[in-house]
């Protein structure tokens, strides 16, 4: 059993609902809205961090394989993970359709405004989550984080809901060890009550569930 620390804050997640409404909001007919659509579907249904989503270079994607292989600006580790339909097929459309013509620059995503640089360390994109947020009428809520470090969370929380083990998760979020991963256990209430025991006082017996 993995260790999970009582005084760790339970992970900011979206539902599914929130996701869906989210995506609808972004315009893909617009350039940017085709980059941040990308940059959205890669932290919610690969989990990459934003640091890793910033530093993409079209030698991290192997198209006939269909994997992305990285590595980690966080651990310095490598990561390999493959590549969904999904995920695949909006980043192409943000490569074909919507990327400034700028091929000096080797990175994936950049600014669309000259120089054409690539996103910054210093850039927050927490900004643009807010204001699909607001299109899609999605509260905000000031105890609840919805940056993009939430929809890796997300990526964890539904993978855990559909029965995927610890460990998997583990290795496709790129942690070191499952007793990272397991803070995500406490997104699960149904998976919580699995775990309750039983009650006993003398010859009393009660049942909590």
């Amino acid at each position: 059993m993995p260790s999970i620390s009582k005084s760790t804050k339970i992970p900011s997640v979206w539902t599914e609902d929130e996701i869906k409404k989210l995506l609808q909001a972004i315009d893909r007919n617009s350039p940017i809205g085709k980059r941040d659509y990308a940059m959205i579907v890669l932290a919610c249904i690969l989990g990459l961090r934003i640091s890793d989503i910033k530093n993409l270079t079209f030698d991290n994607f192997n198209w006939e394989e269909k994997k992305l292989s990285i590595i980690q600006h966080k651990t310095k580790k490598p990561l390999t993970l493959p590549i969904p339909d999904a995920v695949g097929w909006a980043v192409i459309d943000y490569i074909k359709n919507g990327r400034p013509k700028y091929y000096e620059s080797k990175f994936i995503f950049l600014k669309h405004m000259p120089p054409f640089d690539a996103l910054s360390d210093e850039s927050d994109l927490s900004g643009r989550i807010h204001f699909y947020m607001k299109k899609a009428k999605i509260p905000l809520n000031k105890n609840c984080h919805r940056g993009f470090h939430s929809l890796r969370h997300t990526s964890a929380s539904m993978l855990l809901d559909a029965g995927v083990e610890l460990p998997v998760i583990t290795s496709i979020l790129g942690h070191s060890s499952t007793d990272i991963t397991s803070i995500y256990l406490k997104t699960d209430l149904d998976k919580l009550k699995e775990c309750v025991l039983d009650l006993t006082f003398d010859d009393e017996y009660i049942d909590i569930r």
